[in-house]
């Protein structure tokens, strides 16, 4: 099981795959600029060639950069529009050239202006940036719970993919916790299957590439985003072990997302996870 953890890039590619080392990950996600903002750490290439090495050495592997939350591809207003398509080319580039092979962003929301004319708006904004680009990273538009104007139900993502004539470059990352908001039931086993079943319906069972595990503070349908720590929210150990279980679910990488306040914290999440997915088997 490929399995790891949100972590901090500030101290250099390198000195994360170490961390992940630390915390018995073979695996993780990592902002790849300021999360609220737009600024964006430097990586030479000489670091990019340390990374390579030590990510070689220590099997780390498929890695997840994540966009910042203030890119909106559906955004109404021009400014934030064209802040979204030059985030989006830039980070293309750079990603690529670190190797990274996973790029997950929010499809954005629309504001008010309907889900139709959001889609619109994201299938426009990557038929600029996107497609052109030509390197092999590939970009996945991550599910969410449905807060206020977000698009990002699978229908929705397929509807983006569609216009565009289904890239093979463009893909999904789910996340358990924003399907939960969204109105899935973990709990009960049979609902993961109803996942993959939608999954297989609307965008392909191939575009998934990536995994976001969270147990949720709040119940299925609420389209609330409100992680909790495994065990912890309304999916409990029960949900949390369904959803990984499912063999089309353990065979992607797994990346913890959780409230902590230490990253050690993952490392004894990853820990649990792995004995709890042991008794299960």
């Amino acid at each position: 099981m490929r399995l790891g953890a949100h972590l901090s890039i500030a101290k250099g590619l390198p000195q994360t795959a170490e961390t992940a080392r630390e915390i018995g990950a073979n695996t993780f996600q990592f902002f790849t600029r300021n999360p609220r903002g737009g600024k964006a750490r430097a990586i030479s290439e000489q670091e990019i060639s340390v990374w390579k090495t030590v990510r070689a050495e220590n099997d780390i592997f498929q890695i997840v950069g994540h966009l910042p939350y203030t890119v909106n591809m559906a955004a109404r207003e021009e400014r934030p529009y064209n802040f979204a398509k030059l985030v989006i080319a830039e980070e293309l580039q750079r990603m690529d050239a670190a190797g990274v092979e996973y790029l997950v962003i929010h499809p954005g929301s629309h504001t008010g202006a309907g889900a139709e004319k959001g889609i619109e708006r994201i299938a426009a904004c990557l038929e600029e940036v996107f497609l052109p680009h030509r390197g092999q990273i590939m970009l996945l538009l991550e599910t969410m719970a449905g807060q206020g104007s977000e698009i990002g139900t699978l229908a929705e993502i397929a509807a983006i993919m569609d216009r565009l004539g289904f890239p093979e470059r463009l893909g999904v990352c789910i996340d358990s916790c924003h399907l939960t908001g969204a109105g899935y039931d973990f709990v009960q086993a049979e609902e993961v299957e109803r996942l993959v079943v939608e999954i297989e319906n609307t965008v392909g069972l191939d575009r998934v590439k990536a995994v976001h595990l969270n147990d949720s503070k709040y119940g299925p349908g609420t389209n609330k985003d409100r992680h909790a720590r495994l065990g912890e929210g309304y999916l409990g150990k029960k949900g949390i072990v369904n959803f990984v279980s499912h063999p089309y679910i353990k065979q992607l990488p797994i990346i913890l997302e959780t409230p902590v306040d230490d990253y050690r914290e993952y490392g004894e999440e990853i820990a649990l996870l792995r004995r709890w997915t042991a008794e299960r088997a």
